[in-house]
């Protein structure tokens, strides 16, 4: 798991951006398109990425392939 990756089974954008090898002007890019991964914005306004949500989208891109 990455340094920043939550207990609930949540990953922050850092983790994200990691994971995928992405810059966060890309995920950025890819949310502010539609393209990205489910986020949730919390109250202080940091995203965060399930992980279930990131990998349902990720088979999402396999079938688009």
């Amino acid at each position: 798991m990455a340094t920043g990756t939550t207990q609930r089974g949540m990953l922050t954008l850092a983790d994200l951006c990691v994971e995928l090898q992405i810059s966060r002007s890309t995920f950025y890019d890819w949310r502010a398109k539609g393209r990205a991964p489910r986020c949730l914005k919390l109250p202080n306004g940091d995203l965060r990425i399930r992980r279930a949500d990131l990998d349902r989208w990720l088979a999402t891109m396999e079938e688009a392939a």
